[in-house]
């Protein structure tokens, strides 16, 4: 990518209805395509690291990306989600969530809808996926084209976790920002690419960052409720008409690559793309990769 300076804005909030407010910030020219980059589980923003941003407005687009609510710096709920609740309903009993996939995508469409766009490209990482697959079968003339990265339909035989992990998103955290890094920097490292492995240094600065953005436990627990009692959208998915790009990694032990398979396979006309040793992040190494796959998706729009 060249390096032409990109005009990078402060972070704003946008009232997006039903009492929610998301912070969010825009990179590039507001003149070029909008792109909305849309995050996964517990996951703020920043997570979308500014070097891809910049690189994918450099390719032609008004990238914006946000805080979900209950993540960073947007609106944070009330309304407690027990373990005991979260564990009943990933082992299938009916619950009640406080929040859908499907609510999460309103608050999406209410920022478009804030910045004055009545449609952008839409790309969603992990939960962010799942929102952005919501709001194409919802409001399809809202999304320019789909890219949707290391995620899955809601269909519970495909996309699986790792059992592995099972233990360490169920822990209760410890107190304090120490312990919150030293935690998240090795729980990336369980679930991160195995061959383009991020230097401790950056995981840990990246959970550093994070803490003090605001994290927010409860919140984390609605956002995995809101996951584990989401619809299949297979069958809706098929109805999809706008060009899709379904991206996974291979060697991802968070959202096993079936979940990317379905995806492309419900989607008529799907580009699937599965990176050999990527698993669940967003590796530096695979940035010149991701922006053209996403520059040739919304070309076919």
């Amino acid at each position: 990518m060249g390096s032409a300076e990109i005009v990078v804005s402060e972070e704003l909030f946008a009232p997006v209805g039903r009492g929610i407010e998301l912070c969010y910030q825009t990179f590039g020219d507001p003149d070029d395509e909008p792109l909305l980059l849309v995050m996964g589980l517990g996951a703020p923003m920043t997570w979308w690291n500014p070097d891809l941003c910049a690189d994918l407005a450099r390719a032609g687009f008004f990238v914006v990306r946000f805080d979900n609510r209950d993540t960073g710096r947007s609106t944070v709920l009330e309304g407690r989600v027990s373990r005991a609740l979260l564990v009943r309903a990933f082992a299938g009993a009916k619950v009640r969530a406080p929040y859908s996939i499907a609510d999460l995508a309103e608050d999406a469409c209410g920022l478009l809808d804030h910045l004055g766009l009545d449609s952008a490209h839409v790309v969603g990482a992990s939960m962010g996926g799942m929102i952005a697959q919501s709001m194409v079968v919802a409001h399809p003339e809202r999304v320019r084209s789909l890219t949707s990265i290391m995620s899955t339909t809601g269909k519970r035989s495909v996309g699986w976790q790792h059992p592995s992990l099972l233990p360490a998103m169920l822990a209760r955290r410890k107190d304090g920002r120490e312990a919150y890094v030293r935690a998240s920097a090795a729980f990336w490292t369980s679930i991160g690419s195995p061959d383009h492995p991020e230097p401790p240094e950056e995981l840990e600065q990246r959970a550093g960052d994070t803490y003090d953005r605001g994290v927010h436990e409860q919140g984390l627990l609605r956002q995995m409720l809101a996951i584990v009692t989401q619809p299949n959208r297979g069958d809706r998915l098929r109805a999809v008409r706008v060009p899709a790009l379904v991206v996974h990694g291979a060697a991802d032990k968070m959202v096993h690559v079936s979940g990317g398979r379905a995806t492309a396979a419900a989607i008529p006309g799907a580009e699937l793309l599965v990176i050999p040793g990527m698993g669940h992040d967003l590796p530096h190494a695979l940035y010149p990769t991701f922006v053209e796959a996403i520059r040739r998706t919304a070309d076919r729009a």
